[in-house]
């Protein structure tokens, strides 16, 4: 679950899409022993070059990352819906029942036991996880796709400078303007997300309906940025200690989850007939519950997508088509969901895609120089005096 709902946050190797460890996807086999077509029938040539595709990679993950955001925002967008906690202790159970079909398909050998030590461990990080996916899930539920993709780029700003006081990490001029950026376009867009719903009805009573709703998903926006910085940084400070690899923080994510949104749901939702005839309409029944199963297999497709979007690419260009991605899934939600196609929310989109841009490049800049001293390494007497007489 830790990559599941969306969240595109590159910051480095936090989360399991940014990491460099590839055990779960990446190649299975010895580069001394390639597949022969032969061995693998007709086909196996076509499907070992779309394999080592780059561009495949890249197509294969942004179809998942939007898809992702489409489906919940279907799900959840329902007139009546009000059972979050019931769709996301859904998506847990999927995906951790995927994880473990796969085990047993031999897709995640190295998939450790179940290790009751671990999951106390890792529980307090499963609520934080518990936080970050509920008020997303709200937030995505009261306000447009563009606006919710522009808001999320919020979250950067709080985990970097989290990152500053907590593991004595740096914030650069450039991301500094990228932040700039990132709150400009989150204002534009709620200007324009308010004008539009001034403009549409007027104002009204149904303005100031429409205009309470925008305050709920911005108020539930608000918490999910600073819910998810805290999952994205307390993961980083556990999961190095608790040696994890992507697959099995996915698995103890969702497992530990289950218990907790089953319980909330029971707890806080209403579960008469009545309100499970709302939230589930005879018409759209059947298209909500697959829409339900595919979201909580969309966590193994990203997860699948990205590394193999690694593996073939570089994690640079992953991370810079983690920034690009943001602009196909703000246009997603113009197309499928009819929002309010204005000057200001198209310039909030380009803004909030270039703010993105920039602190992609910030951060590949950041690492080239950390690897690549700009400076000559100060040297000791004797080894200057050795250099020296190598030379002579």
């Amino acid at each position: 679950m830790a990559n599941k709902r969306n969240e595109d946050i590159e910051l480095g190797p936090v989360e399991g899409r940014g990491s460099t460890d590839k055990d779960p996807f990446l190649a299975r086999r010895s580069p001394s022993q390639p597949i022969r077509p032969q061995q693998v029938g007709p086909f196996g040539g076509y499907f070992d070059k779309i394999d080592h595709s780059p561009g495949a990679s890249i197509l294969a993950y942004c179809l998942s990352s939007i898809s992702m955001t489409v489906v919940n925002k279907y799900v959840v967008s329902g007139s009546e819906w009000n059972l979050n906690f019931f769709y996301l202790a859904v998506q847990s159970l999927v995906c951790t029942a995927a994880i473990l079909i796969c085990k047993q398909l031999g897709m995640f050998q190295n998939l450790a036991a179940f290790d009751s030590t671990k999951a106390k461990k890792w529980f307090p990080i499963s609520l934080l996880l518990v936080g970050m996916i509920y008020t997303s899930t709200k937030a995505l539920q009261f306000l447009s796709v563009p606006v919710y993709t522009i808001f999320k780029n919020l979250t950067i700003i709080v985990i970097a400078y989290g990152e500053v006081l907590w593991f004595g990490g740096s914030v650069t001029p450039m991301a500094l303007l990228s932040f700039g950026l990132m709150v400009f376009s989150s204002v534009i867009a709620a200007w324009a997300d308010i004008q539009a719903a001034v403009d549409g009805v007027g104002h009204t009573a149904e303005a100031t309906d429409a205009i309470s709703t925008l305050n709920a998903g911005y108020a539930w926006m608000g918490m999910n940025v600073f819910c998810t910085a805290a999952y994205v940084l307390g993961m980083r400070k556990v999961i190095k200690k608790m040696n994890f690899k992507d697959y099995d923080t996915m698995f103890y994510n969702n497992l530990l989850t289950i218990p907790v949104l089953i319980v909330f749901s029971l707890l806080f939702e209403d579960w008469s007939n009545a309100n499970l005839i709302k939230n589930f309409p005879v018409e759209t029944r059947n298209a909500l519950f697959i829409g339900m199963i595919y979201s909580g297999l969309a966590a193994i497709f990203i997860s699948y997508c990205s590394a193999w979007c690694i593996r073939v690419t570089s994690s640079t260009t992953y991370s810079m088509v983690g920034a690009l991605n943001k602009l196909p899934i703000a246009v997603s939600g113009l197309i499928f969901f009819d929002a309010p196609v204005t000057f200001g929310s198209v310039t909030a989109i380009f803004v909030g895609f270039v703010s993105g841009l920039v602190f992609a490049w910030s951060k590949t800049r950041q690492k080239v120089s950390a690897i690549l001293p700009t400076a000559q390494p100060t040297m000791s007497a004797s080894a200057a005096s050795n250099r020296d007489a190598a030379n002579a």
